[in-house]
């Protein structure tokens, strides 16, 4: 079987007809990101992942990592991968080329890990972690610190991470124990022990720099008392020559249900020697500095799981057009069997992945382009409201997203049959690898509780009013075009509800009822996530259906005729259940809060 990991045509769709992101290329910063560039960009990103990111997804699959007296062995295809991607300059797509990167717009990085992500996301794992570690550098670290890290992280010469979560703390980073003891030289002796660290080794580069939370001795308790460090692998002299040994050591990996490619290490700092850091940014600021690169994190894992459930509809569309069994329900006894696409239920459940997955497509695109217009943008108040509009869309983009793309992938295995259950075909890997993009970077139990507890009341409410606004941009746009008119005021209603919930919530948060209004935090961000999809599926039928009166070419004919049936069955099927919802959150049940502990079982 064929496979692809992103619709082209659907790519191009969100790009250039309803991001126009040509539009960037006007201004000086972005100016030779043409769309003959973006569309060459595009190109090579398939072309990498289809020829050599998908092909070793499964050996790296079956092979996984390796441990061995602290040190830790990453497939062997992931080598020749990792080469080619370093060659192409991927690592830092929007950085600045001074640094390594390639500076191009983020909408159009969107799209290259779109397919990076969907053809072997263990292997982008690896990555990705270098990138976020490389952008605290830049953006928190002294000029010698630059100078020493920045280029060779960004282009891959050395690798990095994040060591953040420690076994007893777990999401409470504040319960942290790593300590920090300050040197004469300024330097600092950092000890402590660190979990669940994302490429913490790997024989991929010979050197990885690791960003380090920890507690300088004297420091507050809590999170007030929280610096970050950088701390090399190995420790890097002054002219930038490799060092001694850091002593910073790999205890073990992980053995997971999934990302068998990315190895999950336990990671333990200054056991028997001394482990050397430098402070990065100012003194029990640690967490703001993280908080600062947490947007990205999440968009990145939002992508993950996108890519995960994309790929995974593809395989089963393809599947279902291939594989034939059952005769039509109306067709006489004895007929022949059809293409299993042809059964109702099939065709349902398609369309249902189909129109989820374009919505998460646009919906991050967006993100991305809003940083775009951010960083074009020399308007203050402007800058404000783009950076607000990203706040509130975070929480959406990671847990909603992630949440809907591992159902996704569940419904891509169904569509398979048994057949979805073996190894012979790719469905599992897509659905095991998935299933942490719920987890980490913030469980979405915690992404919930960050959309109610800090994003609705933003900027005292403003920031959430800007979305509604750019809604109901869409909808007055709908209403003029006859056969979206009636999607429209589904739409209409929904946002209503939306904010009639907000409202309710918001008020809860400051009364005595505040447990109630956090019971409800998650089903609040499922029916906040259905209205954007709503919304981002309702945009795309408004520039479908101009696009039907202009007469396209047949195969853009169907393709623009999709977005206006997709658009009309998810706010028609989806929409009334997510108002539904609304009513329930409004009612407030505390049911969750009544139970006694000891109720819930022995």
């Amino acid at each position: 079987m064929a496979q692809e990991v992103a619709d082209r045509r659907d790519v191009d769709f969100v790009l250039h007809e309803q991001l126009e992101v040509e539009q960037l290329s006007r201004h000086d910063h972005f100016s030779e990101f043409t769309r003959k560039t973006v569309d060459l960009i595009v190109s090579e990103a398939r072309n990498l992942a289809l020829k050599e990111l998908l092909s070793c997804q499964r050996e790296a699959d079956e092979e996984g990592c390796t441990f061995d007296s602290g040190q830790v062995t990453v497939p062997k295809a992931f080598h020749r991968a990792y080469d080619l991607f370093r060659q192409g300059e991927w690592i830092a797509m929007c950085d600045d080329p001074a640094w390594g990167g390639q500076g191009m717009p983020r909408t159009v990085a969107m799209a290259a890990e779109n397919y990076f992500n969907g053809a072997n996301f263990p292997f982008m794992l690896h990555n990705i972690l270098i990138h976020g570690a490389g952008k605290l550098v830049e953006r928190f670290g002294t000029d010698q610190q630059k100078d020493l890290y920045l280029k060779n992280m960004y282009t891959g010469k050395w690798g990095g991470s994040m060591l953040l979560t420690e076994p007893e703390a777990g999401s409470d980073v504040g319960a942290l124990t790593t300590k920090a003891v300050k040197n004469d030289d300024g330097t600092y002796r950092i000890s402590g022990s660190k979990i669940f660290i994302s490429s913490g080794d790997t024989d991929l580069v010979k050197n990885i720099i690791h960003p380090v939370l920890a507690r300088i001795e004297g420091a507050p308790a809590g999170t007030a008392g929280i610096s970050l460090f950088l701390v090399p692998k190995f420790r890097v002299n002054k002219d930038g020559t490799p060092g001694e040994f850091n002593d910073i050591v790999c205890t073990g990996i992980e053995h997971k249900m999934g990302i068998h490619g990315s190895p999950t290490c336990a990671m333990t700092l200054g056991g028997k020697g001394a482990c050397i850091g430098t402070l990065l940014g100012e003194e029990n600021k640690g967490m703001r500095a993280m908080f600062v690169m947490m947007n990205e994190a999440r968009l990145h894992v939002g992508m993950q799981g996108f890519a995960c459930a994309g790929a995974s509809y593809l395989n089963a569309l393809n599947y279902a057009r291939d594989r034939v069994q059952g005769a039509a329900l109306t067709a006489p006894k004895g007929s022949s069997g059809i293409p299993i696409i042809q059964h109702p239920d099939i065709r349902r459940t398609l369309l249902s992945m189909k129109t989820a997955s374009e919505a998460m497509r646009s919906l991050l695109f967006y993100v991305g382009f809003l940083e775009d217009k951010m960083t074009l943008s020399a308007d203050k108040d402007e800058k404000a409201r783009y950076q607000g509009l990203i706040d509130v869309l975070i929480p959406v983009a990671k847990g909603y997203v992630t949440d809907r793309a591992f159902e996704l992938c569940s419904s891509g295995l169904q569509v398979f049959g048994g057949y979805g259950y073996t190894r012979e075909y790719p469905q599992e890997q897509l659905l095991r690898d998935c299933r942490i993009t719920q987890i980490y970077e913030g469980t979405n139990g915690i992404q919930a509780m960050d959309l109610l507890g800090r994003k609705l009341g933003l900027n005292q409410g403003q920031a959430f009013m800007d979305l509604v606004t750019e809604v109901e941009q869409t909808i007055g746009a709908a209403k003029k075009v006859t056969e979206l008119a009636s999607l429209a005021d589904t739409l209409e209603t929904t946002l209503n509800h939306l904010k009639e919930t907000a409202g309710k919530l918001a008020g809860d948060l400051g009364s005595k009822n505040i447990l109630t209004a956090f019971a409800h935090a998650h089903p609040f961000l499922d029916v906040t996530g259905d209205t954007l999809m709503g919304w981002m599926l309702l945009w795309r039928a408004v520039i479908a259906a101009r696009k039907l009166g202009d007469n396209p070419k047949k195969k853009d004919t169907a393709f623009y005729q999709g977005q206006v049936t997709g658009a009309r069955f998810f706010i028609s099927t989806v929409l009334p259940v997510a108002q539904a919802k609304m009513a329930v959150i409004q009612a407030g049940d505390t049911s969750a809060l009544d139970m006694a502990d000891t109720a819930f079982g022995s």
